[in-house]
């Protein structure tokens, strides 16, 4: 079985990934940190110096590619994995693939990702947290349609990470 967290930036899909993943004995891993690793640079590096849309093309690449691989497995997307090509629909189709949506209210997310918008490469032109607030709002407007067609929808706006990860548990088994 795989399982395949999607939902915006910050919504804690690697953290909750990590913890799932050692609770089920699976292995984890994080989209993120394969392109950068197959890349040899940060995903903002690469924002910079190839633009988003050949990021887009290799996480997409990249997907297809770790989710062929047998095995029991988390994986940890980025917030706009599911939205770009035709990944979503892929991830929905394949046998033995599972998609979870952490789904996590903008409050919630602008105060995660205020203090951290320096790492996050479509974050880091956002001075003010109103700004943010707009941002985040607009984007989750745009990915609704994506992040919805998920096979489960997991409330992510109170708790922690291992309230979060019973949750998923009792909804998938």
């Amino acid at each position: 079985m795989k399982i395949v967290l999607i939902g915006y930036m910050g919504s804690g899909k690697s953290s909750v990934g990590k913890k799932l993943a050692a609770v089920l004995g699976f292995t984890f891993k994080d989209l993120d940190s394969i392109i950068e690793n197959q890349e040899s640079c940060s995903i903002t590096e690469i924002f910079s110096k190839k633009g988003e849309i050949y990021f887009r093309k290799i996480e997409n690449e990249i997907l297809k590619t770790t989710l062929s691989v047998p095995g029991n497995l988390i994986l940890a997307t980025g917030g706009g994995t599911p939205c770009y090509a035709d990944s979503m629909s892929f991830m929905t189709e394949t046998k033995d693939v599972v998609t979870l949506y952490l789904k996590t209210p903008l409050d919630v997310l602008s105060t995660r990702l205020f203090n951290e918008k320096l790492k996050r490469p479509l974050l880091v032109h956002l001075k003010r947290e109103e700004e943010l607030n707009d941002f985040i709002r607009k984007h989750l407007f745009e990915r609704a349609f994506y992040y919805n067609q998920a096979n489960v929808i997991i409330d992510n706006g109170s708790g922690n990470i291992a309230d979060t990860v019973e949750k998923i548990i009792l909804k998938l088994f």
